[in-house]
């Protein structure tokens, strides 16, 4: 397909016409009054302008703001402030240069430092604008795409700053903390998945997410210590998610962060790309690859906190201009880390902004919002004395949740094809539900309680797993209240929880045949799905951020087993109808018989729109084999087994129904009809009446 321009490409030059349009900012008396020393030799060249060309300034009074732009910002609606406010490359009076424009109210001078001018504090002044908004801008002639430079605040105090730019869209390598100028312009070809994504978006179609951390998914064999560049990591990533049959990828945070080991979540870089792994563009190129492959890309999106690194929003003026002033609101004691003040206008607006341009630019088809639970409540992990409650008494972050709610429903508005997801652990109401209900706005939330009940449970001896059957089925009594996405995450794999397989109780095989059932369990129980790289393969040591995933373990034929089986239940999903049309409504599930503790088996039917897809899905959670085990079924014929986590391609014992079972009238569970199957050790096996049943179910043994 021939590549053709988009209208997102916002870092295009801007028309000279468009340039004397707007208004010059007026320059402050700490401007004036700045010493201008002389120029560098690269800024020196600058003013050997050819014939006919007026030479400028070092920096001329120049905006890319209307007043109906000011205005949005300061009432906290202006939601693409990233065509505004940063570093963009332009032509103005027939000279290619950068705009710069920040936002720091509480300056007193403002300078842009950088190589081009020997990081010279005085030769760059920027103007700050006449409306009370707070923005410093102009226009600094011969500078362009790759220049590294930072903004030079001198506060109201007095106090030196030396500040990344808020806005970069990229900057240089940790750890080195300087911003780059840059664009996202890209010519993009994926217009076939963007018309028709919202198909794959949607709330009943198949959602499998795999969850994965950008720089440990895999190292070069030749060079262990060293990042794949995002064009390297399309080459291998793309064919492997299509092979393993997940319909979206969730990348850990790309946004640029000073401290690897955070994973991502301790962000200053809000508009960069991480240049760890390459540039703005290629890292396009890589969602444009997955796009190709019918692969949708979610980004994790952390709205929550920042760290406190000189060089970042923290104290970014010389007061708390993006984070709450109260500590007891504006420090997040676990991480460390500052909160975001939510109350505050143009920090919305600069969040919102953020969310919408990795939408925009990069054509994000959802962003998963990190620890939204902390930003919920004022006693997030504080004890008593330590927080105030709200104007109501209560314990709510009331301006947060007010913010999470205008998120929502800017995303939305704008990308209605797309998805927010919420990490959210506890039990507030509504995350997943409308705003105009009542709700956050959410698409769906992760179901936490399921994910620890479920680990909780398959961890035990299956000999005392009677003893804590509610667990197993608990799950199913609030499965509908939201929108849930079933995880198991990165956070379940770290920090000495041991690996997903090392979860598992009993020997080599058991502990095999275990995880099999448990992913069983996930795939065919209500609401999307996500795995956290490397479980689906049973990888057998704790994920390292550090290191590349255990890729060497799939020489062996048990964690083969488990990639395989991981495909077959993707594809299951995708080929049953029952198993997503209605994954968060409660007409889709139905017992069949949750009661069992004592077989430790669980029997349930999954329902689609039609009632022809109807499956029974039985789960056995001891090593023990049941013989002509009965089962009661709504409808006549005959039942095939059309899945088997036992079955010996997975590594399995190979106990399984080989053929067609027969209906038989006797009443069993409830139901008018019956019929007997054999039940294999730890295994979860599915049955679709055999008229339904397409020929590419047919079991290879």
């Amino acid at each position: 397909m021939a590549k053709k321009k988009i209208d997102t490409a916002k870092d295009a030059p801007v028309e000279i016409a468009d340039v004397k349009k707007a208004k010059p900012a007026a320059k402050t008396a700490a401007a004036d009054k700045a010493e201008k020393p002389a120029a560098s030799k690269k800024a020196s060249k600058a003013k050997e302008a050819e014939p006919g060309i007026p030479q400028l300034k070092n920096v001329e009074p120049y905006s890319r703001f209307t007043d109906f732009d000011i205005a949005l910002f300061r009432s906290g609606k202006h939601y693409k402030l990233y065509e505004k406010l940063g570093s963009h490359v332009i032509e103005f009076n027939g000279i290619t240069g950068t705009y710069f424009a920040v936002w720091a109210p509480n300056a007193q001078f403002i300078s842009v430092i950088g190589n081009f001018n020997g990081w010279n504090r005085n030769s760059h002044a920027l103007y700050v604008r006449w409306d009370g908004s707070g923005i410093w801008e102009g226009f600094i002639p011969n500078v362009g795409n790759g220049e590294t430079y930072k903004y030079y605040i001198k506060s109201s105090t007095g106090t030196d700053l030396e500040k990344a730019d808020p806005f970069a869209l990229r900057w240089e390598v940790a750890p080195r903390t300087a911003s780059i100028v840059a664009d996202t312009y890209y010519e993009w070809s994926d217009g076939e998945w963007m018309k028709e994504r919202y198909k794959h978006n949607a709330l009943d179609k198949p959602y499998s997410v795999y969850e994965m951390h950008v720089g440990s998914w895999a190292r070069s064999p030749e060079s262990p210590d060293e990042f794949l560049t995002y064009t390297q990591l399309a080459d291998k990533l793309v064919p492997y998610i299509k092979e393993m049959g997940f319909t979206h990828v969730e990348f850990m945070p790309i946004m640029e962060h000073p401290y690897y080991p955070s994973w991502g979540y301790q962000i200053t870089g809000f508009f960069a790309a991480s240049s760890r792994y390459g540039s703005p563009q290629e890292l396009m190129g890589l969602v444009e690859k997955l796009h190709e492959a019918g692969i949708g890309v979610i980004l994790d999106w952390v709205p929550s906190h920042f760290p406190g690194d000189a060089h970042g929003l923290y104290n970014f003026d010389g007061t708390h201009l993006y984070e709450h002033e109260d500590l007891r609101k504006g420090f997040h004691p676990d991480w460390k880390s500052y909160i975001f003040n939510y109350g505050r206008n143009e920090v919305r607006a600069f969040l919102i902004s953020n969310a919408l341009f990795w939408l925009d630019r990069y054509h994000a088809d959802g962003l998963r919002v990190d620890a939204v639970a902390s930003m919920l409540y004022l006693d997030y992990s504080r004890n008593h004395g330590e927080w105030e409650p709200n104007i109501y008494g209560g314990n709510e972050n009331l301006e947060a949740i007010s913010f999470l709610k205008e998120f929502n429903e800017a995303v939305y508005s704008h990308f209605p094809d797309t998805q927010t997801i919420a990490e959210e652990s506890t039990s507030f109401t509504g995350v997943s539900r409308p705003v105009y209900t009542g709700g956050l706005g959410f698409g769906m939330k992760w179901m936490m309680g399921w994910m620890h009940d479920s680990i909780k449970y398959f961890s035990a001896d299956p000999i005392y797993r009677k003893y804590h059957h509610n667990q197993i089925t608990f799950s199913l009594i609030y499965a509908f209240t939201e929108n849930f996405m079933l995880p198991f995450s990165h956070d379940e794999v770290v920090y000495g929880k041991g690996s997903m397989l090392r979860k598992m109780p009993g020997d080599e095989w058991q502990q095999f045949a275990n995880l099999r059932l448990l992913y069983s369990y996930m795939f065919t129980h209500p609401g999307s799905k996500l795995l956290f790289m490397g479980a689906e393969f049973g990888q057998g040591t704790e994920w390292n951020f550090q290191n590349s995933l255990d890729w060497h373990v799939l020489e062996y034929p048990n964690h083969q087993g488990i990639k395989e089986v991981v495909k077959a239940l993707n594809q299951l999903y995708k080929d049953e109808p029952a198993l997503y049309e209605k994954a968060f409504d409660y007409n889709g599930f139905e017992w069949v018989d949750g009661g069992n503790s004592n077989d430790s088996i669980l029997i349930y039917n999954r329902k689609g729109v039609d009632e022809a897809n109807e499956l029974v899905i039985v789960l056995n959670m001891t090593p023990m084999v049941h013989h002509d085990f009965r089962v009661g079924v709504h409808a006549t014929g005959k039942w095939v087994e059309i899945f088997n986590s036992d079955a010996k391609k997975f590594w399995g014992s190979g106990i399984d129904n080989p053929k067609p079972v027969n209906t038989e009238t006797v009443n069993w569970h409830g139901r008018d009809q019956s019929i007997k199957i054999t039940i294999p050790p730890l295994a979860a096996i599915v049955f679709k009446r055999e008229k339904t049943v397409p020929p590419k179910y047919e079991l290879k043994k």
